[in-house]
């Protein structure tokens, strides 16, 4: 990390202040790990707030303070209330302020000093201190190496927890290619805070319920492959998420099941979010097949290189279609 970016942090949070701490839209495991972290590392010393622009999956529940969290959607009065006296805002896992959805016009008109801490790639220019680092495993990792700067003895269970799980949650277990051996040894670190590796594991992962079992069946069941291409999608309608009871954070890590197969090297899931008019699309990959690249060129999106986001305006149907067009062009420049 930046020393005199890390210096001039210090400088301003030497004295008490009001902090924000924001994830992005729908935050996962390594967005809210990391911002409970900060929370905690925080509470003493400061008066800090969590924001989050919309509700998250009920199975983060179980990360330490996250009772303390704020959801902007449902608590507008209360948030713009904190943004109105912020003096400082942490953004994290993110690194394009239209992640951030409907907090997004807060941080800009807001005359907060602005700090990112962020593994993705490209950042836009939004913040006073930005702390990029794409080579990094998840924020949480960055998160630890922030904190261990600033003062390593206050890494309790708390804050080992929450970025432990973060870490967990972005490296699939510690078993994408984006782990290296600096992150296995954080982890190990985190463990000897107490970390209860089982516990996490568990409410992380097997934490399903009849409906969502239901539902990845479904998912399973309508998986296609795109001719005798290295690629597998699945769509789940509003019509399947209606008859699973779908909720928040019901389908995540669907998409993964598609890189099971042998010899597959993409694996796609579209969602139709009726309500949203849009079509919400997630993309994985391995090997050297760039995932951002293509969502980025063709649906609005972006991320890692193996773990990408996008979204269609168009129907179910005509993205599909769309997709299957778009992806033949990009193999093709792919194998060229």
């Amino acid at each position: 990390m930046d020393k005199k970016i890390i210096e001039n942090i210090k400088s301003i949070i030497s004295s008490n202040k009001k902090i924000i701490l924001i994830p992005h839209s729908s935050p996962d495991a390594d967005a809210l790990g990391s911002c409970l972290a900060l929370f905690h590392f925080f509470k003493n010393d400061h008066s800090v707030s969590i924001i989050s622009p919309n509700k998250y999956t009920d199975i983060l529940n179980f990360l330490p303070g996250s009772e303390n969290i704020t959801v902007y959607e449902s608590e507008k009065e209360k948030s713009d209330d904190l943004f109105d006296n912020a003096e400082i805002i942490f953004t994290l896992d993110f690194n394009s302020l239209g992640r951030a959805k409907n907090v997004s016009h807060r941080i800009s008109k807001s005359s907060a000093n602005v700090i990112m801490i962020d593994h993705h790639e490209n950042p836009d220019d939004y913040a006073d201190f930005m702390i990029s680092n794409p080579k990094m495993s998840s924020t949480s990792e960055m998160i630890y190496d922030f904190i261990s700067i600033l003062n390593s003895d206050k890494i309790d269970y708390d804050i080992a927890t929450c970025l432990y799980a973060g870490i967990v949650a972005d490296t699939g277990s510690f078993r994408f290619p984006s782990t290296t051996s600096k992150t296995l040894l954080v982890g190990s670190k985190l463990v000897d805070h107490g970390v209860d590796v089982t516990y996490i594991f568990e409410k992380l992962h097997n934490n399903f319920q009849f409906n969502r079992l239901k539902l990845l069946g479904t998912t399973i069941n309508n998986f296609k492959r795109v001719d005798d291409l290295p690629v597998l999608y699945t769509l789940l309608s509003d019509e399947d998420q209606k008859s699973s009871n779908f909720k928040k954070g019901d389908s995540e890590g669907f998409v993964n099941f598609g890189l099971s197969v042998e010899g597959i090297i993409c694996s796609v899931l579209f969602i139709e979010k009726k309500e949203d008019e849009l079509i919400k699309i997630s993309f994985r990959s391995k090997g050297d097949f760039k995932v951002n690249i293509f969502a980025t060129r063709y649906f609005n999106g972006g991320g890692h290189i193996h773990a990408a986001g996008g979204i269609s305006k168009l129907s179910l149907i005509d993205t599909e279609k769309k997709f299957i067009c778009d992806i033949k062009q990009y193999l093709k420049e792919y194998y060229d």
